[in-house]
């Protein structure tokens, strides 16, 4: 696929459809197609080579940059974080069809229960994202836990996102695709949503909470939400997890720790669990975003599987030492 732009790559995925379909649905055995190569999520999110219209969101010495922004209102933080960033210009350009993945893992929690991000920080990324011009801001997740129109409503996240001019979508079988997965250590394919790879800018939108597997769910398993079969994942969660980010590379993480779950994650159910952080992490470097959000729980990166494996294959900066993190208190 090298040498195609991102539009030429969703036309050429689009030619394909029958062939997707078959394959979404068991009928055949197509062959894995390559992933894009020259996706603006590029491994240290910068522009793409003469893609000068887009500057490099990080810091001038070359280092991955984190904004942490606290206070009590979910908008404000969500707002500071990423003008803490250069804003959202510095990753959404007029006309981008933008995706959004928040975890919506559940149809029968409320957002009170933190199990799913919070629909004030995920509307307020929509929000954000219209303001800087995208043509198209789409938000979705695969659900376990109930059907998805059900959960996108009960999480608070469908309001919202209609609020503010956004569209929830319903994850399709037929966008199920076999894509190769060139840098993989333990998975070289897998069958990911299309669009996820196909749009211009993929928006990381986690919530933080723990997991009986990988200790906490954090943006990197949050992807799982883009793949069939992601319990098949699971036999080898960390390595797996990573080769899965290494090809659906956001373009921006911002992890909700407005509310988070501190035991009997991922799905939660008891108010005594959830704890009031107040705080929206955002950055261009996934595995320096996770790496921070584990100090919230007294852990560092090196501790969660994923985020361990990732910073391995060197898709971002586990050591917080060596990140520019910028704190605000709004």
């Amino acid at each position: 696929m090298s040498g195609f732009t991102r539009r030429q790559f969703l036309g050429l995925a689009g030619s394909v459809a029958a062939t997707a379909t078959l394959a979404a649905a068991g009928c055949g055995d197509a062959a894995p197609k390559a992933a894009p190569t020259n996706s603006r999520r590029s491994p240290s999110a910068a522009p793409v080579t003469g893609d000068s219209t887009r500057p490099s969101p990080n810091a001038t010495d070359g280092r991955s940059v984190l904004a942490v922004a606290h206070g009590g209102d979910p908008e404000a933080i969500t707002v500071a974080a990423l003008a803490e960033l250069g804003g959202m210009k510095r990753f959404v350009r007029r006309g981008d069809d933008v995706v959004i993945k928040p975890n919506i893992c559940t149809g029968y929690h409320g957002p009170e229960y933190a199990a799913t991000t919070n629909p004030v920080v995920v509307g307020t990324l929509v929000a954000l994202c219209r303001r800087a011009g995208a043509g198209r801001v789409r938000v979705m997740d695969s659900p376990f836990g109930g059907p998805a129109d059900e959960a996108y409503r009960v999480s608070g996240i469908a309001a919202a996102v209609e609020q503010a001019g956004g569209e929830m979508e319903i994850m399709a079988p037929a966008k199920f695709q076999e894509f190769e997965i060139p840098d993989g250590r333990s998975i070289k394919s897998w069958p990911i949503y299309r669009d996820v790879l196909s749009c211009d800018v993929l928006i990381d939108a986690p919530i933080v909470k723990t997991h009986g597997l990988t200790r906490l769910t954090l943006a990197g398993k949050n992807l799982l939400g883009v793949i069939l079969e992601p319990g098949s994942i699971h036999s080898d969660v960390g390595q797996r997890t990573a080769d899965l980010i290494s090809v659906c590379r956001p373009t921006l993480t911002v992890v909700d720790a407005v509310r988070v779950l501190t035991a009997n994650g991922p799905t939660g159910g008891d108010l005594n669990d959830v704890e009031q952080l107040d705080t929206v992490i955002a950055g261009a470097d996934i595995v320096a975003a996770d790496s921070y959000a584990a100090t919230l729980f007294d852990l560092r990166g090196e501790d969660v599987p994923y985020v361990r494996a990732a910073a391995a294959m060197g898709l971002g900066e586990i050591d917080l030492d060596r990140v520019d993190v910028r704190r605000v208190r709004v």
